[in-house]
């Protein structure tokens, strides 16, 4: 069985943009990198959809999520945090070690955060200088109403929105200032088919005014030392120049199959996904499912990690499995980036092999029937 990489990150790297990266590495401080950055640039913002700049950074997104932390808020400063999985609570976590006062808005795991709750905690804390809340959380493969927020922090002058858009861009039509998006983060190893050790930050006029005066500690995620840096197609320190050419390229493939195909190839490998999850008498885990993977709970009967590790052992294929308190519970398939049609044909056949050898009752063949006409609107 040749390997097949089905997780929602790493995803898959496309072999296009594998042959890029392999070429003669070039020096940073060169004419070379400063045209392959300013194109990248320019291609960012056509992926963000957005006027804003977008900022590159050497690290993962809980990096660039650092950065925020650092330069948009002083210490003690009232944050509304939203949660609903292990990501959401993740930024309350750091934003206490930054000495940041969190005023927590908690979801249930697979439940869509409550809006009402967000304009409540607006309104107990006036002061409050961000509301951080996760688009599409992916220890549970929900999907939040970012944009309902955004409606709320909108008009609110000294109270950013920032979005986890991690495995959200490239993935559906998200859009800063369309949304109320003050900063909207990601990262090259989802939807954006690189490796892991890139994450990209869209930063708002709001958003820099704010962060003229943050008294919070910062060298290397000085934002507006990136910006200085970034706007004369450098950046401040040692970028990761591989990764980099690599992006150039997964960009340029982006653009040649266009945003509005991307998300409807997106749409619909998640909803053949889905169906075809409920044809295998499966049961889904998110009440409002992110397109970017599909969250399955484990049937009753089959040990806590069959479904993981039957397809890891026996057809090399890694999808990932629940994390924290879904940990046995949950197993995660993505459809994210370098993904099609064909890729979620292979991933259900794999998965009814398995669960016939672990003895889940299904009948034979159900998943393909039932996704069948959704994923035949890709061979156009």
């Amino acid at each position: 069985m040749k390997y097949r990489l089905l997780a929602p990150g790493p995803t898959p790297v496309p072999d296009r943009v594998l042959s890029v990266m392999a070429r003669s590495i070039y020096h940073h401080r060169t004419p070379a990198f400063e045209k392959i950055f300013a194109d990248c640039r320019k291609k960012l913002q056509w992926l963000y959809q957005t006027e804003h700049e977008v900022l590159t950074l050497s690290c993962s997104g809980t990096g660039a999520f650092e950065a925020v932390f650092q330069n948009f808020f002083s210490p003690g400063d009232v944050i509304i945090n939203v949660g609903g999985g292990k990501f959401g609570e993740r930024w309350g976590q750091m934003a206490r070690v930054f000495g940041l006062e969190v005023v927590s808005v908690d979801a249930p795991w697979g439940q869509a955060a409550d809006v009402d709750k967000v304009a409540h905690a607006l309104t107990q804390h006036p002061e409050a200088k961000a509301v951080i809340c996760v688009a599409s959380e992916t220890s549970t493969g929900a999907r939040h109403p970012y944009e309902a927020i955004g409606a709320l922090v909108k008009e609110k002058t000294g109270c950013l929105l920032v979005v986890d858009g991690i495995t959200a861009v490239g993935v559906w039509d998200i859009k800063p200032e369309r949304d109320g998006i003050d900063v909207l983060v990601t990262g090259s190893q989802k939807a954006l088919m690189l490796p892991p050790g890139l994450a990209f930050l869209s930063v708002s006029d709001k958003a820099w005014r704010l962060q003229e005066k943050s008294k919070m500690p910062r060298y290397y995620f000085d934002l507006a030392k990136e910006r200085k840096a970034q706007n004369t197609n450098q950046t401040a320190y040692t970028p990761a120049v591989s990764l980099m050419v690599g992006l150039q390229e997964s960009l340029a493939m982006m653009q040649e199959e266009g945003l509005a195909k991307i998300f409807a190839r997106h749409a619909r490998m998640a909803k053949a996904t889905r169906v075809a999850m409920k044809a295998l008498n499966l049961e889904l885990f998110p009440a409002t499912p992110a397109d970017s993977l599909t969250s399955v709970c484990m049937p009753a009967g089959l040990k806590p990690n069959a479904i993981y590790a039957g397809l890891r052992d026996r057809a090399n294929i890694t999808i990932a499995g629940g994390q924290d308190q879904l940990k046995g519970k949950i197993f995660r398939v993505a459809h994210m980036g370098y993904f099609d049609e064909l890729d979620v044909f292979t991933l259900l056949s794999a998965l009814e092999v398995i669960l016939l050898q672990e003895g889940h009752a299904f009948t034979p063949g159900a998943s393909i029937a039932a996704a069948m006409p959704i994923l035949a609107e890709g061979f156009a």
